[in-house]
């Protein structure tokens, strides 16, 4: 097969590659639609030491054909595998099973390529009515939806009134906001220094988006979702987010630096950390996608698979208005 293979910092090839085989419960996905992530940057940046090179990176896969046996179904991909069986996964908790693979990261390759093997478990089917473009959107908001419902946990932001604040203007930040108002929360506002960026978000997709600059000095929210993860946004989060409330930290930019630690605990202020989404959190904002609860999913940039390395060089420089480029193999 055909796939385009992260061979070291800042170097993408497409290449032939060996086609994968399902082990027991597995089944081949053909990839139709694949998203690049900001993960996928990191790594192709040389910055995530979870991902060495050789690999094939990707892991927002869906469009897809299920090939079994005779049968052949549409789905889009849970990239996420756990175990089944230790206390986090019988919790309910799944993402957090010390025993996870996910694909991108060995042994598990990506879905920047023709075909993937996955267990039938990972998979969701998608109904005619939704595109492969649109089902390759279930990983990213997946990952807000799961954010969004931990907010709505929190007494912050459990109320009817509830103000939320997202940093980050990419398909993370723009599926927490959907997700937030998908799960009754309308007063969201984004924030997003990329100015193409920004303009697309509110003139394509609907939504209130400023810049940092423009936040009054004393409002604060009851909920902030950092959906970026440096250092500037938790400090960011750390100032605009109301005593009492909560910050939901899903971004993964750098390990350290920002969050205020002193007024966190004289304001009584809750930070938690989100990772991915458990397997009902996945189920759930697909069936949402399915029922047109989280707009219109047409908020990508489509390009061939053989042109990723050039893609990537182009959300790096911060000319992508839109906030998800789908790669077709």
């Amino acid at each position: 097969m055909k796939a385009l293979v992260y061979t070291g910092p800042e170097q993408l090839e497409f290449q032939d590659f060996a086609d994968p085989t399902p082990a027991d419960g597995e089944v081949i996905v053909n990839v139709e639609s694949v998203g690049i992530c900001g993960s996928d940057m990191h790594a192709f940046l040389g910055h995530d030491e979870r991902r060495p090179a050789p690999l094939i990176l990707g892991h927002e896969v869906a469009g897809a054909m299920m090939k079994w046996g005779t049968h052949e179904t549409r789905v889009t991909v849970n990239p996420l595998v756990s175990c089944g069986e230790c206390r986090a996964c019988k919790a309910g908790q799944d993402n957090l099973c010390p025993n996870r693979q996910i694909i991108s990261m060995p042994p598990r390759e990506g879905g920047f390529a023709e075909q993937i093997t996955m267990p039938t478990g990972n998979l969701v089917e998608v109904p005619d009515h939704v595109s492969a473009d649109q089902a390759a959107l279930a990983e990213p908001i997946a990952c807000g939806w799961h954010a969004a419902r931990i907010a709505r946990t929190h007494p912050a932001g459990a109320g009817m009134d509830v103000q939320a604040l997202v940093i980050g203007g990419g398909a993370i930040g723009l599926g927490a906001a959907l997700s937030l108002k998908a799960q009754g929360v309308s007063d969201v506002v984004m924030i997003e220094p990329n100015d193409l960026r920004r303009r697309y978000l509110i003139d394509h997709c609907g939504q209130t988006v400023i810049t940092e600059d423009d936040l009054f000095e004393d409002h604060q929210f009851d909920v902030v979702v950092d959906g970026v993860g440096y250092a500037p946004t938790r400090a960011l989060a750390s100032a605009k987010v109301r005593p009492g409330g909560v910050i939901v930290h899903i971004g993964l930019g750098s390990a350290e630096g920002g969050l205020d630690i002193r007024r966190a605990t004289l304001q009584e202020i809750t930070f938690v950390g989100t990772y991915t989404y458990t397997a009902q959190d996945f189920r759930d904002c697909a069936q949402a996608m399915f029922d047109g609860k989280l707009g219109a999913l047409d908020w990508v940039e489509t390009r061939p698979l053989s042109e990723g390395a050039q893609a990537f060089a182009d959300i790096r420089a911060g000319t992508v208005a839109a906030p998800k480029i789908i790669l077709k193999p």
